[in-house]
């Protein structure tokens, strides 16, 4: 068994026990393996043992592993969890089944397009940037609700869920609770928030799905 693999099986376990101190349904977190800068060699261990959601942060990194990937696992669901420029998101919409990183209106509007020229549809999950942060993507907190409605009424289309990344060097929990917040007045379900060092305390707060990269891959 590789390192990955055994590490995936500790994860798995700590998201149950989460889950269960959390009262919550076996299953109600989804386990999104992040993958970015690992190449395939390192990710079919992984997939071997069954894990079927991944998440990539640059397009084009993508484009160079999960053709290859999904053609031997075609039930993989592939989301992207990095900024997204809106030059790639024709590229975005044909190989994602989730794209978290929704953050301006002009994002909102491309992917309007191809998804209409495609006809494919990605799940969308709104990117708020809980803390404010200058340097990070995301919308400011008291936009993301209109927001969410602009993407709907505006665009057409359809939001899943919204994501955070918090600042690194705070509790992570007052972010995790704004979120869940925010997506209860925005009437969304999903919550993809939590890491590898906070995903418990975001499955806690009510995540839906959390992003594991470096407890599963181990260090980049």
């Amino acid at each position: 068994m590789s390192d990955a693999v055994t590490r995936l099986n500790e994860v798995r376990s700590l998201i149950g026990k989460a889950e269960s101190e959390a009262r919550r349904p076996a299953g109600s977190a989804t386990l999104v393996a992040v993958c970015k800068t690992f190449d395939t060699d390192a990710i079919r261990p992984v997939l071997d043992a069954g894990q079927r959601v991944f998440g990539e942060n640059r397009v084009q990194e993508a484009q160079s592993k999960w053709p290859e990937l999904k053609a031997d696992f075609p039930d993989v669901e592939l989301h992207l969890i990095g900024p997204l420029q809106s030059n790639k998101a024709r590229e975005a919409v044909a190989l994602f089944d989730v794209i978290e990183t929704v953050d301006r209106e002009k994002i909102a509007s491309e992917l309007a397009k191809e998804i209409a020229k495609q006809g494919k549809k990605p799940a969308l999950y709104v990117q708020v940037n809980t803390g404010s942060e200058p340097q990070k993507a995301g919308i400011e907190p008291t936009d993301a609700v209109a927001f969410v409605t602009r993407c709907r009424e505006v665009h057409g289309l359809e939001i899943a869920g919204l994501m955070c990344i918090p600042p690194a060097d705070e509790n992570p929990g007052p972010h995790f609770a704004l979120l869940g917040k925010l997506a209860r007045e925005s009437n969304v379900p999903g919550l993809s928030m939590g890491m590898s060092g906070d995903f418990e305390t975001a499955i806690a707060f009510g995540a839906t799905s959390v992003r594991v990269g470096s407890a599963i891959f181990g260090v980049r």
